[in-house]
């Protein structure tokens, strides 16, 4: 079940995606010849990380609380509706948040740092599934 991520928490300061790549074996001959076999049609391995800088506490919280929610299922989540394709162009939002077939998951737990009283920066990583349970 996907649990939508918070939408009261701000647009992310930094966005970083990967689309991953096609599950394939490359076969090398002595002669330097190179046979490819691709297992399937869609990319796997995409990830998406995201980073907040100098966001309240309270915001700090919520994300932290959402992380342990999905967690406690082993649950998906769902950015569409959120702040988080805020500010990205709308030809790339299409990639990492509306592809029906990703099911993001947290790779690891939220990292926050305080960085003054109120203040926190937090970093957020996903890799995307194609099939999850």
């Amino acid at each position: 079940m996907a649990t939508k991520f918070p939408t009261s928490v701000p647009a992310p300061t930094t966005r970083s995606y990967s689309p991953g790549s096609y599950p394939q074996v490359e076969f090398e001959a002595q002669n330097g010849v190179k046979t490819v076999i691709r297992y399937g049609k869609n990319r796997t391995g995409a990830t998406l990380s995201l980073g907040f800088s100098n966001i309240s506490d309270v915001h700090a919280a919520t994300i932290l609380l959402h992380y342990e929610e999905v967690q406690s299922v082993w649950g998906e989540v769902n950015f569409a509706g959120t702040n988080v394709i805020k500010g990205a162009a709308s030809n790339i939002q299409s990639f990492f948040i509306e592809r029906d077939e990703l099911k993001w998951k947290y790779s690891g737990p939220p990292t926050v740092t305080s960085v003054f009283n109120g203040l926190s920066n937090v970093s957020c990583s996903f890799v995307a599934c194609l099939d999850s349970p």
